[in-house]
C-alpha cells in the first residue's frame, strides 16, 4: 500500500510476466537471473535528448519507476519492495539512486537492441508480439515478395530496355522505395498499432487510415481468387498427362495446335505461294491458339463475351477459392502467432523452387536466346519518360506501400526492433527476388521460343497471360512435365498466400484495435473468421464466367493511383504536420539513433516528389483497359474509377467530420486542434514512455501493467494539469491511479497521471 491509510485502488489486469523497466527490481523469479548495475539516468532518455538533469521531473519520474511504490490491484495486496523510496517521496523527500540490481533478459537479441542497451522484455501483453524477429522479417518479404514480382516485373523490364531498365529501377528504390518502406515500418512500431490507431499522431489525417482498410478490402478478395485459381492449376496438375497438352480435348477449336501434335507446322519458315485455299488455311494454322490458351478460356474460365454477361458460376473455381480463403483463416487464426510459424515455410519454400527451375531453365536449348532479351541494354530508352514512370509504380507497388500492411506487421514488433536494418534487408530481397525470377522466366520462354522457332517477344506475356497460359504450355516440352508443373503453380501459390496473411491480418488489426475492449481481444478469432467469410462471398462473382474481366478491373483501378495519393499525403502529414524533428526524436527514442541524414532528405523531400511525379505519370499515360482484344465499355470504367476514388475519398471526409466536432473558438484554432497530435499518442508500453512522453507518478511495473491505447473513448481520467486545477483526459488506461491516502500529497501539477503527459499545443 501507499501508506498505510491508503484506500485508493489501481483497476488493472495482472500480467505474471510483465515487462519492466530497465533497473526495476522485480521480486519474481529471482533464481533464473543475474544482478546488474541500476542506471541512474534513463537510458533511452538520455540516448534522446541528451543529459537530464537528475531533479528535472522526468528523471524523478525515472527513478521512482526503478524503485516501485506499493500498489493495489483489484484487492490483492503487492509487497515485493521495500516501501522506503514510495514513503520517502511521499514525505516530500528526494529518492535516493542506490546501486542496486536487475535482471537481464536471458536473450539479449530478442528485441533487436543495440549494442550496450539495457535489455528489456518489451512484450505487449494484450496485442502480442512476433515470437522472435525472424517472423517478422519472413512476415514482410513474404508480403512484400507475391506474383508480380513474377509475372510483371521481368516483362516490365524486357519491354523497357532490358538492363537499362535497372538504373532507373535501382534509383527508385534507393531514392522512393527504401525511404518510404522505412516510414511505414517505423511509424507502425512506434505505435505498436495498425494503420488505423497510428493515426493518433494527426487525428484529422485518419481517413488515411480509412482509405489503406479499402484499398486491402479490395486487393484482397481479387488476389485470393488468383491463388484460387493458381490451386486448380496445381490440382489440375496431378496427373501423369497435363491437361493443356494436346488438342484433343472437349474443349478444343479446330484452330488448336500443340506443339506435341504436330511440331514441324510451327516453324516460322513461311512456304512459297501456295493456291488460295491452301494459303489460307495454312496461314490459320501458323496463327495457331495453344493448347494452354484453350484451357484457359474454355475450360478453366468458360470466358463470357462480355463483362456484363456473368453466365453461371464455375463450381471447380468455387471450391479452389473456399479452400483458399479456408487455408488463410486456418493459417491466421491465432494472428501472429499461428502466422508467424506458417512463414517459415510459405516465405522460404518459393526461393528454393525458383532456385530449382533456375538451373532446369539455364540447361535448356535457347535459354540464353531468352536471357539476352531479358537483360540487353537498349540505352536509347532511358531518356523516355514511361522508363522512368514504369520503373517508379512498379517498386511502389512491389513492396505494397500504402495497403497498410506494413504497418500493421510493424505494430507487432519490439519497440526497440531495429527497423531500419529490417527496411534495407526487406526491400533489397524483394527487388533481388523479382530480378532472380526473371531469369527462372525468360530461360523457359527462350527455350520455348526456339522450339517454335519464333522470336521470344512472340511468346513473352505478363499479368495471367504468363502464369496461366505462356509458362504452362512451355513446361509441357520439358520430361516429367507434371513435376515441374506441381512445383511453379505450388510456388505461385505460397508466394500469394504471404500477401493475403499480411492483408486478412491488417483488417482484423484495424478493427480489433479501433474497438479495443477485453470482449473483442478475447474474440480475435471469430473477428477474423468473419472477415474470411465476407471476403470468400464477395469474391463469388469473380468465379463467375464474367469473372476475369472482373478481377483485372479491380487489379487496374482499385489499387492504382489511390495508392499514391494515401502515401503522398501520409508522407507529407509526418513531415509537415506532425514535425519532421518531432517524427526524428521518435524515431531515436525508439532505435537509439536519428534516422541517417540521407532518410531524412527523402522523407521530406524528394520521395514526396517522387511519389507526386508518378501520380502526375499515371494520368498522362492512362489509357482505356482492354483484355486481349476485348474493349471495356465506358460504364465499367466508371466503376473502376468510382473503386479508385471510393478509397481516396475517405480523407477529406474524415477530415471535415474531425474538424467539425473539434473544439475552438476560431477557424484556425479548430485547424490547429485537429491535427495536433492526440494526448495518448507515443509508444503503447508504459516502459518506453520516456523523454516527453515520461510518467510522473506510474505504477509499479512490476504489477504488470501495460499502457496500451486501444479507444480513445472508453474513459475521461481526471488530469491535473499546469492551466487547469481539473481536466478530462481520453485514456485507454483500465483506471486513473487513485491515491486516497491523505499521506500522499498530490503529483506535481505540470505533468499527468497514467503516464499520459500534459502536452502542449
Amino acid at each position: 500500500m501507499v501508506g498505510k491509510g491508503a484506500k485508493g485502488m489501481l483497476a488493472v489486469e495482472e500480467a505474471g510476466d510483465a515487462s519492466v523497466l530497465p533497473g526495476a527490481g522485480r521480486g519474481v523469479n529471482e533464481r533464473r537471473r543475474r544482478t546488474l548495475s541500476t542506471p541512474s539516468v534513463h537510458p533511452k532518455m538520455a540516448a534522446a535528448q541528451g543529459p537530464v538533469d537528475a531533479s528535472s521531473p522526468e528523471q524523478m519520474s525515472w527513478r521512482m519507476i526503478s524503485h516501485p511504490i506499493h500498489t493495489a490491484v483489484e484487492g490483492v495486496s503487492h509487497s515485493l519492495h521495500p516501501a522506503e523510496p514510495g514513503e520517502a517521496w511521499a514525505r516530500g523527500e528526494a529518492i535516493p539512486t542506490p546501486d542496486t540490481t536487475h535482471e537481464a533478459h536471458e536473450d539479449k537479441s530478442e528485441n533487436g537492441a543495440m549494442p550496450n542497451e539495457a535489455i528489456k522484455k518489451d512484450h505487449s501483453l494484450q496485442r502480442g508480439n512476433w515470437g522472435n524477429q525472424i517472423e517478422f522479417v519472413l512476415t514482410s518479404v513474404g508480403y512484400a515478395v507475391g506474383l508480380g514480382n513474377v509475372w510483371r516485373f521481368p516483362y516490365l523490364c524486357y519491354r523497357n530496355g532490358g538492363g537499362a531498365f535497372l538504373i532507373p529501377y535501382f534509383i527508385m528504390v534507393t531514392f522512393c522505395g527504401i525511404p518510404v518502406f522505412f516510414m511505414e515500418l517505423s511509424f507502425g512500431q512506434f505505435a505498436s498499432q495498425g494503420c488505423l490507431g497510428v493515426w493518433r499522431i494527426s487525428p484529422m489525417f485518419k481517413g488515411v487510415g480509412y482509405g489503406m482498410i479499402v484499398v486491402s478490402t479490395y486487393i484482397g478478395i481479387y488476389y485470393n481468387m488468383v491463388v484460387s485459381i493458381a490451386f486448380y492449376y496445381f490440382f489440375s496438375s496431378l496427373t501423369s498427362v497435363l491437361p493443356w497438352t494436346y488438342c484433343d480435348n472437349p474443349w478444343n477449336t479446330p484452330n488448336c495446335v500443340s506443339v506435341l501434335d504436330n511440331p514441324n507446322i510451327t516453324k516460322s519458315v513461311q512456304p512459297p505461294a501456295l493456291p488460295g485455299n491452301v494459303s489460307q488455311a495454312l496461314n490459320q494454322t501458323l496463327q495457331r491458339t495453344s493448347p494452354s490458351e484453350e484451357y484457359w478460356k474454355f475450360y478453366v474460365l468458360k470466358l463470357s463475351d462480355d463483362i456484363g454477361n456473368f453466365g453461371e458460376v464455375q463450381v471447380h473455381l468455387l471450391s479452389c477459392l473456399f479452400v483458399s480463403w479456408v487455408v488463410v483463416f486456418l493459417c491466421l487464426m491465432q494472428g501472429i502467432r499461428t502466422s508467424g510459424k506458417v512463414v517459415y515455410f510459405t516465405a522460404t519454400f518459393p526461393y528454393v523452387v525458383l532456385t530449382i527451375l533456375f538451373f532446369r531453365g539455364m540447361t535448356l536449348e535457347g535459354a540464353s536466346t531468352g536471357i539476352k532479351y531479358y537483360l540487353t541494354p537498349q540505352w536509347d530508352k532511358i531518356l523516355e519518360a514511361k522508363v522512368w514512370g514504369d520503373a517508379a509504380s512498379q517498386i511502389f507497388y512491389s513492396l505494397g506501400c500504402a495497403w497498410g500492411g506494413l504497418i500493421t506487421m510493424a505494430s507487432y514488433n519490439k519497440f526497440h526492433n531495429n527497423c531500419y536494418r529490417d527496411s534495407v534487408v526487406i526491400s533489397i530481397t524483394n527487388c533481388a527476388t523479382s530480378i532472380y525470377a526473371g531469369f527462372v522466366i525468360f530461360s523457359i520462354l527462350g527455350f520455348m521460343a526456339n522450339h517454335l522457332g519464333e522470336d521470344v517477344s512472340s511468346v513473352a506475356e505478363h499479368g495471367p497471360g504468363l502464369a496461366f497460359v505462356a509458362y504452362p504450355e512451355a513446361l509441357t516440352l520439358l520430361p516429367i512435365a507434371p513435376l515441374w508443373s506441381l512445383l511453379f503453380f505450388f510456388m505461385l501459390i505460397l508466394m500469394g498466400l504471404g500477401t493475403q496473411f499480411c492483408l486478412l491480418e491488417t483488417l482484423v488489426t484495424a478493427l480489433v484495435d479501433e474497438v479495443g475492449n477485453k470482449w473483442i481481444l478475447q474474440r480475435k478469432s471469430y473477428v477474423t473468421l468473419g472477415i474470411a467469410v465476407a471476403g470468400f462471398l464477395l469474391g463469388i462473382p469473380l468465379t463467375s464466367q464474367a469473372g476475369i474481366y472482373w478481377l483485372l478491373l479491380m487489379d487496374n483501378y482499385a489499387a492504382s493511383f489511390s495508392l499514391v495519393i494515401i502515401s503522398c499525403i501520409m508522407c507529407v502529414c509526418i513531415m509537415y504536420i506532425y514535425g519532421h524533428q518531432n517524427y526524428f526524436q521518435d524515431i531515436q527514442m525508439m532505435l537509439g539513433f536519428p534516422p541517417p541524414l540521407f532518410f531524412q532528405i527523402c522523407w521530406r523531400i524528394i520521395s514526396p516528389s517522387i511519389i507526386f511525379l508518378i501520380l502526375i505519370f499515371l494520368v498522362i499515360q492512362y489509357e482505356t483497359i482492354t483484355y486481349n482484344e476485348y474493349q471495356y465499355p465506358s460504364w465499367a470504367e466508371a466503376i473502376g474509377f468510382l473503386m479508385a476514388l471510393s478509397s481516396v475519398i475517405c480523407i477529406p471526409f474524415y477530415a471535415l467530420f474531425y474538424f467539425r466536432i473539434t473544439d475552438g473558438d476560431t477557424f484556425l484554432q479548430r485547424l490547429k486542434n485537429s491535427t495536433k497530435p492526440s494526448r495518448d499518442w507515443g509508444p503503447a508500453l508504459l516502459e518506453h514512455r520516456t523523454g516527453r512522453y515520461a510518467p510522473t507518478i506510474p505504477p509499479s511495473p512490476e504489477d504488470g501493467l501495460e499502457f496500451q491505447p486501444l479507444d480513445p473513448d472508453k474513459a475521461q481520467i481526471p488530469m491535473v494539469g499546469s492551466n487547469d486545477p481539473i481536466r478530462l483526459q481520453d485514456s485507454q488506461m483500465p483506471a486513473c491511479m487513485s491515491l486516497g491516502s491523505s499521506e500522499v500529497p498530490e503529483p506535481p501539477s505540470s505533468l499527468g497521471c497514467q503516464g499520459l503527459p500534459s502536452r502542449g499545443p
